[in-house]
């Protein structure tokens, strides 16, 4: 279960943004609507503990995050939360596999390649484990990003505009692999998006 209340937050020499309460339990997953500028993203990485609210609080299963700062916050983020970012971020170098045990592998977790390799496999990716990220088409980039998200069995999902590159198909696909996740391992998910495609599917919405 993650909580936010009075949740404001204003950038240096810009925008200042106050937020409604944010509820969301494993049962009931979250759509925040919103068009550019509203602060979907800055909510976001308010939830993700990536930004300090200047003012209220973010409580994730009982822990106030807002209160964590330094290597606390990174180890709770790391245990606890899945991102998936607008644009997919990987070490090209790196296969996709490897790709997956990075997080645990910086943050001094254990490294478990093979499940990496069979979360690549529940998203029909197991053939990708070896490739390097720029072989991966679109679609199938954003399902890497979703098994790197579930990959420690987060509490919390949170997907920042998962379909707004894809198509008809394809988005409905990433929206029932993310809900599938977030099923299987027991997490709270909560996308951000300016994406009306997905207002019908979510009765549990925010609008910014």
């Amino acid at each position: 279960m993650i909580t936010a209340e009075n949740i404001e937050f204003k950038y240096a020499d810009g925008p200042q943004f106050k937020f409604p309460t944010i509820q969301c339990s494993p049962e009931n997953p979250l759509l925040i609507l919103g068009e550019s500028g509203t602060g979907k993203t800055t909510l976001l990485h308010l939830l993700a503990g990536l930004l300090k609210p200047t003012r209220g609080s973010v409580v994730i299963d009982g822990s106030n995050t807002s209160n964590m700062s330094g290597a606390t916050l990174d180890k709770f983020r790391g245990k606890n939360i899945g991102i998936i970012f607008q644009t997919a971020h990987f070490v090209n170098a790196l296969s996709v596999a490897d790709n997956l045990i990075l997080p645990p592998f910086l943050t001094g977790e254990k490294i478990d390649k093979q499940k990496a390799i069979a979360t690549l496999e529940r998203l029909r990716l197991g053939n990708k484990a070896n490739k390097k990220p720029a072989q991966l088409s679109v679609g199938e980039a954003q399902r890497v990003a979703i098994a790197r998200a579930v990959m420690n069995n987060p509490r919390l999902i949170l997907a920042d505009e998962p379909t707004s590159a894809l198509d008809d198909k394809n988005a409905s696909e990433v929206i029932a692999l993310l809900e599938e996740q977030a099923k299987n391992t027991g997490a709270a998910l909560i996308i951000v998006t300016h994406d009306k495609r997905l207002k019908d599917h979510f009765k549990n919405q925010v609008t910014l």
